[in-house]
C-alpha cells in the first residue's frame, strides 16, 4: 500500500501543491483504494487555502459530500482507460479533476484538484449553489463568500490541470515504486543476515534452493506436519531446524532422533520412554522424547527405517496426540508438531507393504524435496568459501584460497557425499595446506582429483613431445573447440558430453581463449 503521510512531505509534489492553488484556485486530495482521505483535510485544525472547501467541511454532512464524490470518481476512473477526468460534484455546478495513481494494472489510490466553475457558468448558476450551501447548512455569509471565491476556468485551462494532477499522480506511482524497490531490498540485504544466499544454517543461491526458502517462509507459521526429503547429506535435519525456529514453537524444545540409530525396543523406549521395572535395567522411570519435546518440536530422522509396528504407535500420536510409556497402564498426553525425514522411496515402501500409508498422509501434509548438490552446482563455490571461512577461523589462521585448478575438480565432482561430503573435504584441505596460503589440487582426496579422467591413446594432431601438463591441456582444449562447434556452442549440452558441470566448462573456455565463436571456429 502507498504510504501516503510520506507522499504529503515530497518537495516536488509540495511544489504542485502550491502551483494547483495559485494557477487555479484548487486544493490537492489524495484518497486510497479504499476512497478514505489520506491528504489531511478531515484532520482537526486543517489548514484550507480555498473558503468554498472551508466552509463545505464545516458543514454538518460536509466529509459525507466529499466521500460521495471519492467514490464516484475513482470507481469511474477505475473502470476507465483514462488516467485523468473532469467531474461533477456533489454541489451542482462546481467541479474537480481526478487521476487515478495505478501500479501493476493496480488502482491504488487517487489525485484530486478541488473545486472549481466552468467559465461559462452564468449569475443565476453561481445563485443556485450558495442557495444549496444554505439549505446544507451554511449561513448565507459564507456560501456567498464561498462562491464568489471560486475560479472560473476556461477549457484549455482544465486540460492544463488535468494534466498537473496526472502528474501529481505519477509522482506518487514513482515514489511508491521507489520505496517498494528500497523495502524489497532490505529485506533481501535483512534475509542474508552478512552470508550471500542463506536460510538459517542452508546456503545457496540457486534456483531450486531459493524454492526451497520460499515454501519455508510459508509454513513457518503453520503447524502442519512436514516430510523432508532427499540423499544423505543434503541438509535435512538443517531444514528441520529451519522450520522449527521460524515457528511460534520457537521458544520451546527442539528434539531430533535417528531412527535408524535403535532396535524397536530401544527406540520404543527412547520415543515414548518407560516406568520403572518395565524392563531389565529400567532401575528408574525415564522421560521419553515426546515428553521431553512437549510444546516443541520432534524430528524423526530416517522414519523410513522404522518397524510396521513403530509405525503404529507414530501414527496414534499423530491421530490422538496420546502414547504409552514402555510398561505403562494409563496413556500420557503430548503436545508436539512432527517433523520427519527419509532418503528413501517412501511410495514404493506402501507399494511393497513395508511402510503404512495412513502415517504417509499424515507426516506428508508438506513435502519438502532437497536437491543433490550436484543438481545445483551453482551453490558449490559458495558453499566452499563458507566452509573454508569456517575452518580457517575456527583454526584460528589467515584465510586461505582455491586455485583455479582445485576450484575446477571440485565443480567437475558428483559428490555422491552431497554438501556433508564437501565440508569433510574442506576440512582435510585446511589441515593438510598448513602454513600455505593457496590450496592446490594435489591435496585432493584421489576420488576427486581423479574423478573424470579417463586413459588415453595417442590422437592424431595432438602434440605427445614436452611436459603431460601442456599435453593434457593441448587435448582438452582441443575437445573443447570441437565440442563447440559441433554442439552449435551450447555450452550446457557439451558440459554433459564431457562429463563435467557447465561451471567448470565456462571457466576452461575462459582459460583456452575461445569464449569467441569466431575462434572457437578457428577463423
Amino acid at each position: 500500500m502507498i504510504n501516503w503521510k510520506e507522499i504529503s512531505g515530497l518537495h516536488v509534489i509540495s511544489k504542485l501543491e502550491e502551483i494547483l492553488d495559485k494557477w487555479f484556485g484548487v486544493e490537492q486530495v489524495y484518497s486510497d483504494v479504499h476512497y478514505k482521505i489520506r491528504s489531511g483535510h478531515i484532520d482537526k485544525g486543517h489548514e484550507f487555502k480555498n473558503h468554498f472547501f472551508k466552509v463545505q467541511m464545516q458543514m454538518g454532512h460536509g466529509y459525507n459530500y466529499l466521500g460521495s464524490d471519492v467514490e464516484k470518481i475513482t470507481d469511474s476512473l477505475e473502470a476507465s482507460a483514462d488516467q485523468s477526468d473532469a467531474f461533477d460534484t456533489f454541489f451542482k455546478h462546481v467541479k474537480g479533476v481526478g487521476a487515478k495513481v495505478e501500479v501493476d494494472g493496480e488502482v491504488l489510490g487517487t489525485v484530486f484538484a478541488y473545486p472549481f466553475v466552468s467559465s461559462s457558468i452564468t449569475e443565476d448558476e453561481l445563485e443556485e449553489i450558495k442557495k444549496h450551501m444554505v439549505s446544507e447548512g451554511a449561513n448565507e455569509a459564507d456560501a456567498s463568500a464561498a462562491v464568489d471565491g471560486l475560479r472560473k476556468l476556461y477549457p484549455r485551462e482544465v486540460e492544463y490541470l488535468q494534466e498537473l494532477v496526472e502528474l501529481v499522480a505519477d509522482e506518487v506511482k514513482t515514489f511508491h515504486s521507489e520505496i517498494s524497490k528500497r523495502e524489497s531490498r532490505i529485506k533481501e540485504l535483512n534475509s542474508e543476515l552478512g552470508d550471500k544466499y542463506r536460510y538459517h544454517m542452508m546456503i545457496g543461491k540457486s534456483k531450486k534452493m531459493q524454492t526451497i526458502y520460499r515454501l519455508l517462509e510459508k509454513i513457518s507459521s503453520s503447524e502442519s506436519s512436514v516430510l523432508i526429503q532427499g540423499s544423505n547429506g543434503t541438509g535435512k535435519e538443517l531444514v528441520a531446524k529451519a522450520v522449527h525456529f521460524y515457528s511460534p514453537r520457537k521458544d520451546n524444545q527442539f528434539v531430533a532422533v535417528n531412527c535408524s540409530a535403535f532396535n524397536d525396543n530401544l527406540l520404543d523406549s527412547e520415543l515414548f520412554g518407560h516406568i520403572k521395572g518395565s524392563f531389565t535395567g529400567a532401575v528408574k522411570d525415564k522421560a521419553g522424547l515426546f515428553e521431553v519435546a512437549n510444546g516443541g518440536t520432534l524430528f524423526l530422522d530416517e522414519i523410513g527405517d522404522t518397524s510396521l509396528s513403530m509405525q503404529v504407535k507414530l501414527l496414534r500420536v499423530l491421530q490422538e496426540g496420546t502414547y504409552l510409556p514402555v510398561g505403562a497402564h494409563a496413556p500420557k498426553k503430548t503436545d508436539v508438531r512432527i517433523l520427519a525425514a527419509t532418503n528413501k522411496d517412501l511410495k514404493a515402501m506402501m507399494a511393497s507393504g513395508e511402510f503404512r500409508e495412513d502415517l504417509f498422509y499424515r507426516i506428508n501434509v508438506i513435502n519438502v524435496d532437497l536437491p543433490a548438490l550436484k543438481d545445483r552446482s551453482e551453490d558449490i563455490p559458495i558453499l566452499m568459501d563458507f566452509f573454508l571461512k569456517k575452518r580457517c577461523d575456527e583454526a584460528g589462521i589467515p584465510m586461505k584460497q582455491f586455485s583455479k585448478k582445485t576450484m575446477e575438480k571440485f565443480l567437475d565432482y558428483q559428490w555422491p557425499g552431497n554438501v556433508r561430503e564437501l565440508e569433510n573435504e574442506i576440512e582435510r584441505l585446511v589441515v593438510l595446506a598448513g602454513d600455505d596460503k593457496m590450496i592446490t589440487p594435489d591435496l585432493l582426496s584421489p576420488r576427486i582429483l581423479d574423478f573424470g579422467e579417463k586413459p588415453m591413446s595417442a590422437s592424431r594432431g595432438v602434440n605427445t613431445s614436452g611436459s603431460l601438463k601442456e599435453a593434457l591441456e593441448e587435448l582438452e582444449a582441443m575437445m573443447i573447440k570441437e565440442g563447440l562447434k559441433r554442439c552449435n556452442f551450447n555450452k550446457s549440452k557439451l558440459s554433459k558430453e564431457l562429463g563435467v558441470s557447465r561451471a567448470s566448462l565456462i571457466m576452461k573456455v575462459e582459460k583456452y581463449g575461445l569464449d569467441k565463436r569466431k575462434k572457437a571456429a578457428g577463423e
